[in-house]
C-alpha cells in the first residue's frame, strides 16, 4: 500500500516489483513506477494491455487537472508517481492545480523526480499558453495555477486547445454516474440525453466535457481522484474505470485488415484449443478477408465475427464469433452478430444460420434464433460439418 510520505522512484523500485522496458509491470490493478504497492505477480495479459498504449501516448500532450486540496494525500502522492511514469514514457505533461497549495504540489513533483517547471502566469492569462509550450519544448512538464477556474470552464478548454492536448484528465472528488453506475465511454453527441440520468454535478461535468470535445479536445476523462491508482487504471486499459467523453470513434466495428490477421489468430486461439471455434489458418482468413469484421476499442481488437455468404442458397453463416475474455459480459457479442445481420440485409440475404457447441442460450434467448437440423445447411457447408466430427448445434434465423 502507498504511504503518505513520498519516496524517490529508485527507492520505490528497490522495494517492489520489476521493470518492463523502463515501466513497471501492471499487477492486478496498477502500473507501478516508484509506488510502494503490495500486489500479486504481474500477469502477461496485463502487461500486453499496457504495452499497446505506449506508442499511442508517446509525444502526446496530456493536461491533468487535480483538486489537490480536496483529495486524500495518499491518492495525490500516487497520482504524482503515476505521472512520473507517463513522463518516462514520453508523454508531455501539463498539471493544472484546481485547489490546494501550488507550491506544495510543485515540491511534491520534485520529490517524485518529475522534471517540472512552474508557469508564472495563471491559466486565465493568455500568456500562459506560450509559456507552457516553451516549457514543454525544453522537455519539462509544466505546472499551472488553475485555481480561479472550474474543472472544465471555458478558460480551461481554451488553454487546452492552445497547447494542443490529446486529453484533458480531471481528478475530482466525485465521479460521474449514469443511473447510479459508472459509464466508461460516452460520445459527446450523447452527453445531453445522458445528463438527464445523473445528478446535477454529474450533468454539469458531462455537458462541459461534451462542449470541450465539440470545441476540438479529442477526449475528456472525468475520474474520481479519491481512488488510488485511478489514473493508470483509466489510461492503460481498454475499458477504463472513470468516464471518458470522446469526439472520435472510440469503439467501432470495422472490416478486418490484413495486418489484423495475426492478432485475430492469437485472439481466437484459446477457443480453438477448447474446440469452441473452428481452427483457421492465416491463409484461410486471408482468402476470405472480406467476410470478417472486428470490434475495436481505442483501435485495439477485442472481438470478431464473420459472415460467409452462400448466394446459390440465398443464405449466410454467422461464424467466428469471439470476444476477448476481459471484455465479456458487455454485450459486444450481441453487437457483433447484429452487425453481421445488418450486412446480410444489405446483401439481400433472407436467412442466416450459426453453428455452436456452447452458445445455445445466447443464440436462442438473446438473438431469437431457432434450433434447426443440419438439413438447413447449404450442401457444401453440410459436407464440411459432417467431415469435422464436431457436435455443434445448428441455429437459424429468418429476416422478416
Amino acid at each position: 500500500m502507498v504511504g503518505v510520505g513520498l519516496c524517490s522512484r529508485q527507492e520505490a523500485s528497490d522495494r517492489c516489483g520489476i521493470y518492463v522496458c523502463g515501466l513497471r509491470a501492471k499487477t492486478r490493478s496498477c502500473l507501478i513506477v516508484g509506488i510502494c504497492y503490495e500486489r500479486d505477480v504481474a500477469q502477461s495479459s496485463d502487461v500486453r494491455e499496457i504495452l499497446q498504449y505506449i506508442p499511442q501516448f508517446r509525444g502526446k500532450v496530456f493536461f491533468v487537472l487535480i483538486e489537490a486540496g480536496l483529495l486524500p494525500e495518499p491518492a495525490v502522492a500516487e497520482t504524482l508517481l503515476d505521472l512520473a511514469v507517463l513522463e518516462d514514457l514520453g508523454v508531455k505533461l501539463v498539471l493544472g492545480v484546481l485547489g490546494g497549495d501550488l507550491k506544495d504540489l510543485f515540491d511534491w513533483t520534485l520529490e517524485c523526480e518529475i522534471m517540472a517547471a512552474r508557469v508564472s502566469r495563471p491559466i486565465t492569462d493568455p500568456g500562459a499558453i506560450r509559456e507552457t509550450l516553451d516549457i514543454l519544448a525544453r522537455g519539462q512538464s509544466a505546472i499551472v495555477d488553475a485555481s480561479a477556474t472550474g474543472p472544465l470552464d471555458l478558460a480551461v478548454v481554451d488553454f487546452a486547445r492552445g497547447i494542443g492536448v490529446a486529453k484533458i484528465i480531471t481528478l475530482l472528488e466525485e465521479a460521474i454516474l449514469i443511473d447510479g453506475a459508472p459509464a466508461h465511454a460516452i460520445r459527446a453527441a450523447d452527453a445531453e440525453s445522458l445528463a438527464l440520468r445523473t445528478d446535477a454535478t454529474g450533468a454539469a461535468l458531462l455537458k462541459a466535457a461534451a462542449a470541450a470535445c465539440h470545441r476540438g479536445v479529442p477526449r475528456v476523462h472525468v475520474l474520481n481522484g479519491r481512488r488510488q491508482g485511478v489514473l493508470v487504471d483509466e489510461l492503460f486499459s481498454n475499458e477504463g474505470v472513470g468516464t471518458m467523453v470522446h469526439a472520435d470513434s472510440y469503439r467501432m466495428i470495422r472490416p478486418l485488415r490484413e495486418e489484423d490477421i495475426p492478432e485475430l489468430l492469437g485472439m481466437i486461439g484459446r477457443s480453438v484449443r477448447r474446440t469452441k471455434l473452428v481452427e483457421r489458418s492465416y491463409e484461410d482468413i486471408q482468402s476470405r478477408i472480406g467476410d470478417f469484421h472486428v470490434m475495436t476499442i481505442d483501435d485495439n481488437v477485442v472481438g470478431c465475427v464473420a459472415l460467409h455468404e452462400y448466394p446459390d442458397e440465398g443464405c449466410g453463416e454467422v461464424a467466428c464469433l469471439y470476444v476477448k475474455q476481459a471484455h465479456e459480459g458487455r454485450g459486444y457479442g450481441f453487437e457483433l452478430v447484429k452487425h453481421a445481420e445488418e450486412i446480410a440485409g444489405q446483401l439481400g440475404i433472407q436467412r442466416v444460420f450459426a453453428l455452436s457447441n456452447r452458445a445455445a442460450d445466447f443464440f436462442t434467448g438473446k438473438l431469437g434464433y431457432s434450433p434447426a437440423s443440419v438439413e438447413v445447411l447449404p450442401a457444401r457447408r453440410r459436407e464440411q460439418y459432417e467431415a469435422s466430427g464436431r457436435d455443434s448445434q445448428v441455429f437459424s434465423h429468418h429476416f422478416s
